[in-house]
């Protein structure tokens, strides 16, 4: 069984910036492509960023490109997002989660992830 717990989720103005982080336990991490997910109210959850096994490759949504870094360290068993220039429409519940399955290039799937974490909270306010 693996746990994941996020955190650095808040309320933060338009323009501001902030770093969620989450905490990986119970399996190898490094065995495990990682993704963010968010889900605004009323909207599906949707894919926000991924970062493969060793952290030498990254994707993003196209509304978060060029804002948003994902990054990793298999030392620490975590995996950060760094979020820029926030705007309202980023308000949501964000997700991390964890992929052990084999590489399928669907890292923007929700069913290609078996381990999710609870969520924290990103308010943006303008």
């Amino acid at each position: 069984q693996v746990q994941l717990v996020e955190s650095g989720g808040g309320l933060v103005q338009a323009g501001g910036s902030l770093r969620l982080s989450c905490a990986a336990s119970g399996r190898t991490f490094s065995g495990a492509s990682m993704g963010w997910f968010r889900q605004a109210p009323g909207k599906e959850r949707e894919f926000v960023a991924a970062i493969s096994r060793s952290g030498t490759t990254t994707y993003y949504a196209d509304s978060v490109k060029g804002r948003f870094a994902i990054s990793r360290d298999n030392a620490k068993n975590t995996v950060n997002l760094q979020m820029n220039s926030l705007k309202p429409e980023d308000t949501a519940v964000y997700y991390c989660a964890a992929d052990y399955g084999k590489y399928s290039g669907r890292y923007y799937s929700i069913q290609e992830y078996d381990y999710w974490g609870q969520g924290t909270q990103v308010t943006v306010s303008s």
